[in-house]
């Protein structure tokens, strides 16, 4: 063999080691994009788990105490009922995203060897990934500094010394003015004008207004959105109550309280309220929190007759939205998945692009469902200067209703593929979730584009190596490509940000959609809050990081109030909903049937899944 024949690999070679590249690189890709689903679930089941300790230990107390414990019971159960079914998507993807991490490091060992591993289909981008941090390192640090020092684009509250210092009596110092007074009880710490830290107390006194003050729309988001770390919805609201009755004369029957400055202060304290339930209504499920209102807005009208129309609109767009959203909850709990197993979706709708418009629908519906606190309540640690009681912790499960849905509609993809026995039929259905993908891409719904590219990736139809090779490999790869980890997602990342900047600047509703990766979006705000600290050496609390916070979710607010452009089927929706979804158990044996196992792990896999069906 001549020198050159020693160095130069034929070409046959070279085809062997792309091929394996290119399933490696697929199969890391997939391990990061379920490796995601994994870890944001198991914040989740974390979240119920810390909620059902307090509740035992309430359970514990009432039955010492000889009280009845039998609501707390039914609490309970419906927490259990809750874990268990987040532990089984827990297992779920955790037996996919740990199948796909095995993939990869098979296909690494078999590399050069001359052998091709088939084990996954060839198909996506020739793309040789970056270094990249694992899938539990892939945070938003992007956008994210350790040191939360990033203010560009965030929302601002300028420095109020004229109003606020004035009115109060309390200071606004500057963090570069000599020697500043930080442990001041009133005293707000500003940098360029813009507020970064402050005590609790002043931070609550900044958000009172008076005849003459009123807080910015943007604090009292972040403000809002943020005090829940430190200080109950329903305490909040009781020292805002106080403090207007102390400083500003609320609820006073002296015949002072007839001054036009009471007037205007009692329409400020009414928008305060009326903003307050617009942004947060799921604040006032609680009923000390009602309590509070309708004391506080039966002074203002007290004060001012003028305002009961004001405060009438207020009451009675909070009970609207309170009662879409209990029905909301109800319809979840209540509509079973359907038991026809027979269901295919290109028979009830046959076309991709009309199917991609309802699970904008769907995707639309569910994303406003979801409180902006949710975020924050969902992931918290417990406060150990809070004493946390059941009554306390986040009820609302929209944000976890959200995350399941990604994972229900993953099953029915692959449910939708493994049902046919037919290959013909089975190159078919795939064809038609990529065709459905690429028309969720084009509208900007990235979350069921997601879900549908994890749905072929599952194993079980991943596995089918004669099926995919009637496909063609490039309408697929455009698809894989948004969402590759690499490089913390950088791809998908930029498609986000060319579809935000389309939606800020359309006039045609159906260009405003934007529906983010959810679960990467929540996991990009978890580490955001847990990669910097609450509160500062000083004991300030970290206002700077809650402008970040709230920058990210503000942007998350504008693209659940979008209204779905395109018409609804609601047969279409229900199917998608509530349609049959196979077991991971079902779904592998499935497969089995319709491509038979080829190595012997497949084997093995297959044998005790047909025992294991004897035996039930």
């Amino acid at each position: 063999m001549s020198p050159i024949e020693n160095v130069v690999p034929t070409l046959a070679d070279e085809a062997t080691d792309a091929k394996n590249l290119e399933i490696r690189n697929k199969q890391d890709r997939t391990r990061d994009l379920f490796g995601i689903q994994l870890e944001v679930t198991s914040l989740l089941l974390e979240a119920e788990r810390r909620k059902l300790a307090v509740l035992q230990k309430e359970l514990q107390i009432a039955l010492a105490e000889g009280g009845s414990i039998k609501a707390k019971e039914h609490q309970k159960q419906e927490l259990l009922v809750a874990i268990t079914r987040i532990q089984a998507q827990y297992d779920h993807l955790e037996k996919e995203y740990r199948e796909h991490a095995i993939g990869a490091l098979l296909s690494a060992n078999t590399r050069g060897s001359g052998k091709s591993n088939r084990s996954q289909p060839a198909i996506g981008l020739k793309h040789t990934p970056k270094s990249r941090p694992t899938i539990f390192g892939t945070v938003a640090s992007d956008h994210t500094p350790k040191d939360c020092s990033n203010r560009r684009s965030l929302p601002q509250t300028p420095q109020t010394g004229k109003n606020f210092s004035s009115i109060y009596n309390g200071e606004a110092v500057s963090e570069n003015a000599a020697n500043p007074d930080l442990q001041h009880d009133n005293a707000l710490v500003y940098r360029d004008g813009n507020l970064i830290s402050g005590p609790l107390e002043a931070l609550i006194q900044h958000m009172v207004p008076t005849d003459v003050y009123y807080p910015d729309r943007a604090y009292l988001f972040a403000f809002l959105l943020s005090s829940r770390l430190f200080i109950k919805p329903h305490d909040l609201l009781a020292k805002i109550r106080s403090l207007c009755e102390t400083q500003q004369g609320l609820g006073s029957t002296t015949s002072g309280a007839t001054q036009p400055g009471l007037f205007r202060f009692a329409e400020h304290l009414v928008q305060l309220l009326a903003e307050w339930t617009e942004t947060f209504p799921y604040d006032f499920r609680d009923e000390r929190v009602m309590q509070h209102v309708r004391t506080i807005t039966q002074q203002c009208c007290s004060l001012s007759s003028s305002l009961r129309a004001n405060v009438s609109s207020l009451l009675h767009n909070l009970l609207q939205r309170l009662t879409a959203l209990e029905a909301y909850e109800k319809y979840l709990e209540d509509t079973p998945l359907s038991s026809d197993e027979n269901i295919d979706i290109t028979e009830i709708c046959p076309k991709p692009e009309i199917l991609a418009q309802q699970l904008t629908h769907v995707e639309l519906e569910r994303l406003s469902y979801i409180g902006p606190e949710e975020f924050v309540q969902a992931f918290a640690k417990e406060n150990p200067h809070i004493e946390t009681s059941f009554k306390d912790m986040k009820k609302t499960r929209n944000l976890e209703q959200y995350v399941q849905w990604f994972n229900k509609l993953s099953y029915f993809v692959a449910t939708q593929v493994i049902r046919h026995l037919k290959k013909k039929q089975r190159v078919r259905v795939v064809e038609y979730w990529i065709e459905t993908g690429r028309e969720c891409f084009n509208i900007g719904n990235f979350n069921s584009l997601m879900a549908i590219i994890a749905g072929l990736n599952m194993s079980p139809v991943s596995r089918l190596k004669k099926t995919w090779h009637k496909i063609q490999s490039g309408k697929f790869a455009i698809l894989e490509h948004q969402m590759d980890p690499s490089s913390n997602f950088s791809s998908y990342r930029s498609t986000l940000k060319a579809a935000m900047w389309r939606s800020a600047g359309a006039t045609d509703q159906r260009q405003r959609i934007v529906i983010p990766f959810f679960s990467l979006l929540v996991k990009d705000l978890y580490f955001l809050n847990q990669g910097c600290s609450n509160k500062l050496p000083n004991g300030h609390i970290n206002f700077e990081k809650f402008w970040q916070l709230a920058k990210q979710v503000t942007e998350f607010m504008a693209w659940k109030q979008v209204t779905c452009p395109f018409e609804k089927d609601p047969k279409i929706i229900a199917t998608l909903q509530h349609g049959p979804v196979l077991s991971e158990n079902a779904l592998a044996l499935a497969s089995f049937e319709c491509e038979p196992p080829e190595n012997n792990q497949e084997k093995e896999r297959c044998k005790s899944l047909k025992a294991e069906g004897t035996t039930a």
